[in-house]
């Protein structure tokens, strides 16, 4: 693909989109189009679609989204699932109008039934009941998978779904209230430590396990998807196929093997405690990444020293 070539990235302020922009600039795409939420709603279809139609991306990353962790999820179900189903329905007939020739959809791994069979294969999707803790947030990234695979077979579309594990890296929201589980353990024992308290106290039992990725690992693969020789990528979204690719480190490790090695980075030598009156979520998450492993893909940051930089840019923004 030349580096020329038109690239939409919606959603490039967050912990995905930041890191899609990086790669791109890595890779030396010169022309990618950006906007903020002040500049452009992308919940709304007009003023959307006028921005495709003026610029016209050859391709497109959807990585705009309302994330957060499971207490978040608790706490607005209705706006996890309107606030998402708006952006996508948005974003996805604003592409088509504007003729974009491919675009990439990022989902998330708990699309996937609370008790499917592990590592999570895409053949998954749809054949069990969710998890309750965040089932409206799941609900809409199916909607967005389906999306992209109905635009496919109704208009001849060519767009795919990738479904990244965890994520972490800089640029994370590492508020406690909203956070995802690595950035809230980050400001926590940060804080701990700062304050010169003696325990850390951590949501749910410890024992739930979980596979994360660096975004930067993640960022690689979807531009590697979305820049793919025309045979490999036509493989991917043939209108019969669900076009969804898994993105994982093929690691795991439990909660509380995560805490321990938060603190490790940070330097809290305190006490881990564990709240067992807070949910842990799914017991086990890790995701079959053959797919994408496939194409040549394999995840180059490890989690101790991606804890360590990402620790570093939440000093750089937070203290």
């Amino acid at each position: 693909m030349d580096k020329s070539t038109p690239v939409f990235v919606a959603g490039h302020r967050g912990l995905a989109g930041s890191a899609i922009c990086r790669e791109l600039e890595r890779r030396g795409f010169d022309h990618v189009i950006v906007r903020t939420h002040r500049e452009l709603d992308l919940a709304q279809f007009e003023p959307t679609r006028e921005l495709l139609l003026r610029e016209r991306p050859r391709v497109m990353f959807v990585a705009a989204s309302k994330v957060g962790g499971i207490g978040a999820n608790s706490a607005a179900p209705v706006d996890f699932l309107v606030d998402n189903l708006a952006l996508q329905i948005s974003l996805l007939r604003a592409a088509h109008e504007a003729d974009v020739e491919r675009v990439v959809f990022l989902g998330s791994s708990c699309i996937y039934p609370r008790d499917a069979a592990q590592p999570l294969a895409e053949s998954a999707l749809l054949s069990g009941p969710l998890e309750p803790t965040n089932r409206p947030y799941a609900i809409a990234k199916i909607a967005g998978v389906e999306m992209c695979w109905a635009y496919n077979r109704q208009f001849g579309r060519r767009w795919l779904a990738a479904m990244p594990t965890n994520l972490y890296g800089p640029g994370d929201n590492y508020d406690l209230a909203t956070g995802h589980v690595l950035a809230a353990l980050l400001r926590k024992a940060h804080e701990a430590r700062g304050g010169r308290r003696r325990r850390l106290s951590v949501w749910g039992s410890g024992q739930a396990r979980r596979e994360f990725l660096h975004a930067d690992d993640l960022a690689r693969a979807l531009v590697l998807l979305a820049t793919l020789p025309e045979t490999l990528y036509a493989t991917l979204v043939a209108p019969d196929n669900c076009p969804l690719v898994n993105v994982g480190s093929g690691e795991e490790l439990t909660i509380r093997e995560l805490a321990a090695l938060v603190a490790r980075v940070v330097g809290f030598d305190g006490d881990i405690t564990f709240d067992p009156s807070k949910p842990d979520g799914v017991p086990r998450k890790i995701v079959d990444s053959t797919r994408i492993r496939a194409l040549g893909w394999r995840p180059a940051i490890g989690l101790a020293a991606g804890i360590a930089t990402t620790y570093d840019d939440f000093r750089s923004r937070h203290v």
